[in-house]
């Protein structure tokens, strides 16, 4: 922080060689108080969660509170949670515990970011949009099949924001998303059975909603096998796998 640190006007003006020699106090005072091993230097950063990860862990908290999660569902995430920190501790530890790992793909790979924000779009936003009609409407099992789904995908997110700190290495960075899209899998098959055979059970909501409903399941249930058979274990986890083995290597 800058304010304060800078001179303010006098009442009485300085000799011109004072004022040289006032300014190089005050420029070492700049350079020391800049310096990277000094005390007041800026402070290192403590939180790991973006505004992203916040929303995510809101939507987790609600959905929780709301009853329209299973135990199973929940267990999971805890056990998740547990497991990661385990098999970072015994299997993947990180190579440079100080610094971080590069990533396996450029962040400004623009095919990556779209695909990434498409799956925002079909797997999270669509999907809670959704479920807030279904309040409005009485969709009592639409919401209750689509909720599932909501809440491991919102966790995957929030661990993903756990897992890309210093303390983890990249295989755990893939287990996150391998370990959650594997379970959700699941859950999107019960969701698109629920939508299917729905027609005329009570609290189905209208029509277009049921129809809503069922393209959002198929989107879902395509996008997600796709991401986890097409991408993460034939492309992402080989990557994963090769970097952190052949850093392992030059570490030795």
């Amino acid at each position: 922080m800058s304010g304060g640190v800078g001179p303010t006007g006098y009442d009485i003006s300085l000799p011109k060689e004072q004022e040289v020699v006032n300014k190089e106090q005050q420029d070492q005072s700049l350079k020391n108080l800049y310096k990277p091993n000094n005390t007041t230097s800026t402070p290192k950063k403590v939180g790991f969660l973006s505004f992203r990860q916040l929303n995510c862990l809101a939507v987790v908290i609600v959905l929780s509170a709301s009853g329209m999660v299973s135990f199973e569902d929940f267990a999971f995430v805890v056990f998740s949670f547990i497991y990661m920190f385990f098999i970072s501790k015994v299997a993947f530890p990180p190579l440079h515990p100080s610094s971080k790992e590069p990533p396996i793909f450029n962040p400004q790979n623009k095919v990556l970011g779209l695909y990434v924000f498409i799956g925002a779009i079909i797997g999270l936003y669509a999907p809670i949009a959704y479920i807030l009609e279904g309040i409005l409407e009485g969709d009592k099992e639409g919401i209750k099949a689509a909720a599932p789904h909501v809440f491991l995908l919102a966790s995957q997110v929030f661990m993903e924001g756990v897992a890309f700190s210093d303390r983890f290495s990249a295989p755990i960075r893939a287990f996150v998303p391998v370990f959650y899209n594997s379970r959700r899998i699941f859950t999107l098959v019960d969701w698109l059975k629920n939508e299917i055979y729905k027609v005329n059970e009570e609290h189905n909501g209208s029509d277009r909603r049921i129809f809503v409903g069922r393209v959002l399941a198929v989107a879902n249930m395509a996008f997600w096998c796709f991401n986890l058979f097409g991408f993460l274990l034939p492309v992402y986890l080989p990557k994963v796998f090769r970097q952190y083995y052949s850093g392992h290597k030059e570490k030795n």
